[in-house]
């Protein structure tokens, strides 16, 4: 990216002459060769412009013009590269770089001397359009990698702040948005709250936590965001929950997200009764509704569905769902009341609570589970086992006693992601074996000899041969090359799940009325249950069927360590490896 000295004329037909060179990064910006010196906005009297395009003065004292991808080949552009000459400037030899819409909101706010190692320092946008726009481009690029949120950590303390995106499951930082100036993310965050619908405050506040919706139209598609703000030492973070309510895509079939036969079978058993609750747990990001979304398809079209969501994530063609916002400074509002009321009117056999996680939401699963309605919800827990001690803690406070009362509990359900290796690259314990040096799950470089320590302890534990396993390409092939290098050997995740019947053994419904964990723990672990290898994952638990799935090589086994841990489950579990 040099330019030369020399005269360089172009004509009004830039777009078919011109080749397209993108500058996608602050960094990138500071390395131009020559060097953007400052901008030529006021000297041309084009401020209407700059949340398109800027004209720019390069260090060896030629012009050119920093503009947007979607202006790249606009009249304007022609334009106002000829009003340079006009004006008497050198245009330089490369005269149009394409900027993404941050960047070029710190350009056109930057004030800038001649220097070789020049850096942005950016003042506060104050062109909404700039940055709506490039908020859009941040959300586009979100969508295109099928980020499931974006993180908007601001660092008052620091010029630049980092743009984070959580993409199967992995917590990235794509280079790109690696350096946005802060002022510019503050000030997008604030228009973009000006669009919340149900947030708790006019204005956005970086000393408060906030949340709300916001609805955009983006190529077309209607984008839902769930907000979530959280108050740092350092700063706010935002973060943003992507969600899509397209009636032409619904979620994948349970053997799609990863759910085997038998597992399969509880979950359409359960459906099927009526009255009763099924509770899927999980942590946050676990694809928890994306489970329940799907399996509440599968409900018959002569059951009348009703969901109360906050808010909805997935559209459910056979249901009427219902959004409720309830602010982060509420435990319950009238409004989440008043619908329940309504709900118990309306005749209904089903009925989705999206999530449980406050006394409102325990009150309302203690007034209708035993009412003879079929009850599906979630909650965050780390294990099936504990879903019951998440909704009898003081949190959410449903009695033990109706916790335990036989057709309450129908199905306990919890489930992870794991990272699904890519068929096309993923490498076998031969492939690995001729590596030097190799990452263990913590990323950290391992000798031959540890990763061959290491291996034969997880054939002890597992009874899995190594030559069974596949491991992650970390350069990954033309199935899974990705511009992020943390993904590359990866396409997509895969569920890894454990269930629990309570009403087909009453130790279980003993022990939640006792509060019993220890013998409900010894209750968990003393399932009968097949062998690693075996797809019967009747009285397994998550782990065990993160294992299963090691065994088929779908899944890298340090993946199911790095979520897990390697310990020795193996009393009780016979090492048949098939």
């Amino acid at each position: 990216m040099s330019g030369t000295g020399a005269p360089v004329k172009y004509p009004l037909e830039i777009q078919s002459a011109m080749p397209l060179i993108e500058l996608r990064t602050q960094r990138e910006l500071e390395m131009l060769s020559p060097t953007f010196v400052r901008t030529l906005v006021k000297e041309l009297d084009v401020l209407c412009l700059e949340d398109r395009m800027c004209p720019v003065l390069f260090g060896d004292g030629s012009a050119g013009i920093f503009v947007l991808s979607q202006h790249y080949f606009d009249d304007q552009t022609a334009a106002l590269l000829a009003l340079l000459k006009e004006r008497g400037y050198r245009l330089s030899a490369t005269a149009l770089y394409v900027l993404s819409p941050a960047l070029l909101i710190a350009v056109t706010q930057s004030v800038r001397t001649a220097s070789n190692s020049a850096s942005v320092l950016s003042e506060p946008p104050v062109r909404d359009g700039a940055l709506t726009t490039a908020m859009n481009a941040i959300l586009l690029w979100a969508l295109q990698h099928r980020a499931s949120d974006i993180h908007f950590n601001v660092k008052r303390t620091q010029s630049e702040s980092a743009v984070m995106f959580t993409i199967d499951g992995r917590y990235v930082c794509p280079e790109r948005y690696s350096r946005l100036p802060t002022a510019t993310m503050l000030a997008m965050l604030s228009v973009t709250w000006m669009d919340v619908k149900g947030g708790n405050g006019a204005v956005f506040d970086s000393n408060q936590e906030q949340q709300g919706r916001v609805t955009r139209e983006l190529n077309g598609q209607t984008l839902h965001l769930r907000w979530a703000s959280l108050s740092t030492d350092q700063g706010p973070s935002v973060c943003l929950r992507l969600l899509i309510l397209d009636p032409t895509t619904l979620t994948p079939e349970l053997t799609d997200l990863g759910y085997l036969e038998t597992q399969i079978d509880s979950l359409r058993r359960a459906s099927l009764a009526q009255g009763g609750a099924i509770i899927l747990a999980g942590t946050v990001g676990s694809g928890k509704s994306t489970t329940i979304a799907t399996l509440m398809r599968e409900i018959p079209s002569y059951r009348k569905v009703i969901t109360l969501e906050d808010p909805a994530e997935y559209y459910i063609p056979n249901a009427l769902q219902n959004t409720v916002s309830r602010s982060v400074e509420e435990s319950a509002d009238d409004v989440f009341d008043n619908k329940l009321k309504a709900f118990k009117r309306s005749a209904m056999n089903d009925l989705l609570i999206g999530e449980i996680r406050d006394v409102a939401g325990g009150r309302a699963f203690s007034d209708l589970s035993g009412s003879g309605v079929s009850i599906y919800t979630t909650v965050h827990a780390g294990s099936a086992l504990w879903i019951s001690e998440r909704l009898s803690s003081s949190f959410i406070g449903v009695p033990r006693d109706l916790l335990a009362t036989p057709g309450i509990l129908k199905l306990l359900v919890f489930q992870c992601l794991l990272p699904k290796l890519c068929h096309g690259c993923s490498k076998s314990f031969e492939d690995i074996n001729a590596d030097a040096t190799w990452y263990c799950a913590s990323n950290l470089p391992r000798t031959r000899c540890w990763r061959n320590e290491w291996l034969a302890k997880l054939e002890e534990i597992t009874g899995i041969a190594r030559q069974k396993m596949k491991f992650r390409s970390e350069t990954g092939c033309v199935h899974c090359l990705k511009s992020l290098s943390d993904m590359r050997g990866i396409c997509g995740r895969t569920v890894a799940a454990e269930v629990i019947e309570p009403g087909e053994d009453p130790d279980f419904l003993n022990g939640i009325k006792r509060q019993d964990g220890i013998a409900l723990h010894r209750w968990f672990e003393s399932r009968p249950r097949t062998g690693l290898s075996n797809p019967d994952m009747r009285g397994k638990n998550a782990k065990q069927s993160a294992f299963y799935k090691v065994s088929t090589g779908l899944v890298d086994p340090r993946d199911v360590e790095r979520i897990f841990g390697v310990c020795d489950f193996s009393k009780g579990v016979t090492h048949a490896v098939v």
